[in-house]
């Protein structure tokens, strides 16, 4: 019986790749917090980046990862030194999210912040309700960017945050939103006795 090999997948063309999905609307529908990245270079330069794709990892040791345009500046000078402060900014510091974004060379001239002993970049005082100071314990670059694992040695907290958000390609208050009024719903004792209810659990019924 003649062999028969297997066959080989399609390498992807250009029409293939015009139709790959954008992911940025997707995304956008996903509300988050917003950070600024800071770090120092070797001459105590600082630099900066404004960054939503952030995400806790592990409590054990405590890690987070933070996802960087590989081109980015900042992202070199993280890596080169290992270290940064994630700035988690209150709902007052729109202002600080654009300034970061948009890559003015004089931005840290137009905030205020410090740097405590043993911090791993500039605390933006003003507009920021948390800080974390991190090392970095890996990178993984996938496509345009480089997810940053760090392992966080020290957490700054304010008494009363009122984080930033950010969806939909604009921002929100966090007092706004957790001002909205809680749906209505009640608790049923009885369901956690039913079939198919959650073990363990109740569920709410509206």
């Amino acid at each position: 019986m003649p062999h028969r090999s297997a066959p080989h997948p399609a390498a992807p063309d250009d029409s293939a790749r015009d139709r790959r999905a954008d992911l940025r609307p997707f995304m956008a529908a996903f509300p988050t917090g917003v950070s600024i990245v800071t770090t120092l270079d070797q001459d105590a330069v600082p630099h900066g980046l404004t960054c939503s794709s952030v995400a806790s990892v592990a409590l054990d040791p405590p890690t987070v990862v933070v996802c960087v345009r590989s081109a980015s500046p900042t992202l070199a000078v993280v890596l080169g030194q290992g270290a940064f402060a994630l700035n988690l900014l209150h709902e007052r510091a729109r202002g600080a999210s654009d300034l970061f974004a948009s890559g003015a060379p004089d931005r840290f001239e137009r905030v205020e912040w410090r740097l405590p002993l043993g911090a791993g970049g500039p605390h933006l005082t003003a507009d920021a309700h948390a800080v974390a100071d991190c090392a970095v314990v890996r990178t993984l670059g996938f496509g345009d960017h480089t997810a940053v694992f760090a392992e966080v040695h020290r957490v700054t907290l304010r008494e009363d945050p009122q984080p930033l958000l950010y969806g939909l390609r604009r921002y929100a208050r966090w007092s706004d939103a957790a001002a909205a009024p809680p749906p209505a719903a009640r608790l049923d004792p009885s369901a956690a006795l039913r079939p198919g209810a959650p073990e363990g659990g109740t569920r709410v019924v509206r």
